[in-house]
């Protein structure tokens, strides 16, 4: 029997089940530099910080949430309205089965009715795949229709090990010489 799979806004009452995925990645991974993986209560306030303005859905198989993404202000200054930061998580035994296109599909329809033109994602990269970063989330990207546009050379140091960090970009709208003002995601439900 297929598994039934469904999208929807994620709430703050899923707060420990989306940082219970997040957790496995900070604690065996280069995927994220963070070392330490936070408390419910500041993963919370992440999640508030984002839900302000942003769309923060996640990923249910069978009613268990298996994966999250959201947005956030690529730099923070107002001339970067239409610029988002993408990231995604998906549980690490849940992947390579077409959930993380169809969250991110999700994302960039949401985004794009709020008229954001530009994704971002920041990747860690390795400068050789070892056992704690491999080259699968930079392919995930380009598979998704996003280029390489930056690279930053041993940036980043984890578990012993420099790494590298890359920068993708996909364009999903058109630029405009007078641009529509970005609405919040709020605003559209």
């Amino acid at each position: 029997m297929e598994p039934v799979i469904t999208i929807r806004n994620a709430t703050l009452d899923d707060a420990e089940a989306i940082l219970k995925i997040y957790d496995y990645y900070v604690q065996n991974t280069a995927i994220t530099f963070e070392y330490e993986t936070p408390a419910v209560s500041e993963f919370r306030q992440r999640m508030i910080n984002v839900m302000k303005r942003y769309p923060y859905p996640v990923i249910l198989r069978d009613d268990v949430i298996s994966g999250y993404a959201y947005a956030r202000p690529f730099v923070g200054r107002a001339a970067y309205d239409w610029s988002v930061e993408m990231t995604i998580y998906l549980d690490h035994e849940t992947q390579k089965c077409g959930m993380g296109r169809r969250l991110y599909e999700a994302m960039e329809n949401a985004l794009r009715k709020m008229g954001i033109l530009n994704l971002y994602a920041c990747i860690g990269y390795p400068v050789k795949e070892d056992e704690y970063l491999t080259t699968n989330s930079a392919d995930f990207h380009r598979h998704l229709g996003y280029e390489t546009v930056g690279r930053f050379y041993k940036c980043g140091y984890k578990f012993g090990r420099w790494y590298d960090m890359i920068w993708m970009e996909k364009i999903i709208g058109r630029h405009l010489d007078v641009q529509k003002a970005v609405v919040s995601y709020g605003n559209l439900m």
